[in-house]
């Protein structure tokens, strides 16, 4: 039986596994994953979230996304993990370094005495350069035209330790990103596929955004997805450089420094605790 904890960001739900406490070693973790996150026969999430120990930082995150593949970066993802890690004792501190795959992210909790309200997240430097993003080609990644759904789109790409691009739209709840989203997702242009938000202006200080995820589909949030949307509307000249986003799943506030560093706050919280056997997720078939 595996111990794991059921948190949410925004919507955006995961099942936390701590691995000082559970082995997982030589468990082949992308099935691992596609199991866990079924949601009519699983626990059900949007990625599965691993707690580890690290020797660059205070804790090491992975995770992987609901079909199994495993992402270098996730804002909600980390906000949740950062809360587990203080809310179950595991550091004392308000400050925690958190290694991932797109490196080391300084994580702060703020609220009243030991009540966590929020969470901020310095999730580092925008990547535009084609080869980090990654995407094929020499286009200038911040306007690039492609074709999905029968017609042409102007997007704008870019890495924030994941890649993303992101698409204006006039009316973000009536646009069609079911069919749109998966199209951009796997597009030759992205070798690694790519997240895709599309985002609607409200004024210079909010967005609104739907967000298609990468190996997992529309999802209430992402916090990867609203640093690059604030990114690209800042630099089109349409938003300030502290925005709130509205998502399905609630808002969450980006900030993007003058020294090109992007903060992410928002809120987090446990739902529920729980136990399963391994080996009926390992054995699900999908």
């Amino acid at each position: 039986m595996v111990h794991f904890s059921k948190l949410q960001a925004t919507g955006n739900d995961f099942v936390l596994i701590n691995c000082f406490r559970e082995n997982l070693t030589d468990v082949p973790l992308d099935v691992l994953a596609r199991g866990i996150c079924e949601r009519r026969f699983g626990i059900g999430g949007d990625g599965l979230l691993l707690l580890l120990p690290s020797k660059v930082a205070n804790f090491k995150m992975r995770i992987f996304n609901a079909d199994g593949s495993e992402a270098e970066m996730c804002g909600n993802g980390i906000r949740c993990l950062s809360f587990y890690v203080y809310q179950h004792g595991l550091w004392e501190e308000r400050h925690i370094d958190i290694e991932t795959l797109a490196g080391v992210k300084r994580v702060k909790l703020f609220g009243a005495g030991n009540k966590v309200e929020g969470v901020r997240v310095g999730m580092g430097h925008p990547v535009f350069k084609p080869e980090s993003i990654p995407i094929k080609g020499k286009d200038d990644p911040l306007n690039i035209t492609l074709r999905a759904g029968g017609r042409r789109w102007e997007v704008s790409t870019l890495s924030m330790g994941n890649p993303h691009c992101v698409l204006l739209v006039d009316n973000v709840e009536k646009f069609p990103v079911e069919k749109i989203g998966p199209e951009i997702e796997k597009h030759p242009l992205f070798p690694n596929r790519t997240n895709v938000e599309f985002v609607e202006v409200i004024n210079r200080d909010e967005l609104k955004i739907r967000v298609w995820e990468r190996g997992v589909g529309e999802t209430l949030a992402c916090g990867t997805g609203a640093c690059a949307s604030v990114i690209v509307t800042t630099l089109k000249g349409l938003t300030n450089r502290s925005t709130r986003v509205h998502l399905k799943g609630g808002e969450l506030y980006v900030e993007w420094l003058e020294n090109g560093e992007v903060f992410l706050s928002g809120p987090a919280e446990e739902v529920f605790e729980g136990e399963f056997e391994l080996e009926k997720f390992l054995r699900m078939k999908r």
